[in-house]
């Protein structure tokens, strides 16, 4: 089976001599994860994933890719606007201290920001866009509103949690470690849907200008 492509080496082909920094960013995606071979394929990195696969349907856009501000970034122009797609490198649970970086500098609205993260309260391939809401326990989306000091900005939540064979049935999981688990095999048949779908919303909130 051939291996599909680091975001890095399809982007090495892109000329990368301007720095971008005073370009207006109109949108900030951000997808969340944890950095590392080991955390490819576990639940929580389903984020990274998503926004791997958002970039490679986008890779004829893209105009620069540089680590910075303890982040990969990537900036896209798709003739409508500029947006940047990040991966924080920072794990998990200190996803802010670069988001807050990355903000700063494009100088972005928190409004205007996207997170795409796993989701434990929501059953697997689930999918929810939501706005101005708590972060629910989930480390990551609190590292990013304790940084930026808010909760106004628009999150997608892809649920990760075991379907229910019964309703009456509620398996029970150890958060910690359920998240930090690889999919199964079964789920990874279904991720190809679920990440087009979630796609599908990023694109429908870039060309949101709301």
């Amino acid at each position: 089976m051939k291996k599909s492509k680091n975001i890095s080496i399809i982007l090495s082909k892109h000329k990368q001599k301007n720095n971008f920094s005073n370009i207006i960013m109109e949108k900030i995606i951000v997808g969340l994860g944890n950095p590392g071979k080991k955390y490819q394929k576990t639940r929580h990195n389903i984020g990274f994933r998503i926004i791997e696969n958002f970039l490679k349907e986008k890779k004829d856009q893209i105009i620069k890719i540089q680590k910075k501000f303890d982040a990969e970034i990537v900036i896209v122009n798709n003739e409508l606007q500029n947006f940047l797609a990040v991966k924080p490198l920072t794990f998990m649970n200190n996803s802010g201290i670069a988001v807050k970086k990355i903000v700063r500098h494009w100088k972005c609205a928190p409004q205007n920001i996207i997170v795409v993260h796993d989701e434990i309260d929501l059953p697997f391939g689930e999918i929810r866009v939501s706005k101005n809401a708590s972060s629910a326990g989930h480390k990551g989306v609190q590292s990013i509103i304790d940084e930026l000091k808010t909760q106004d900005f628009t999150r997608i939540r892809i649920g990760i949690y075991p379907k229910l064979k019964a309703k009456s049935q509620k398996p029970k999981v150890n958060a910690i470690d359920f998240v930090l688990e690889n999919f199964s095999n079964q789920e990874e048949g279904e991720l190809k849907d679920i990440t087009k779908r979630a796609i599908e919303e990023i694109n429908a909130l870039l060309s949101s200008h709301s």
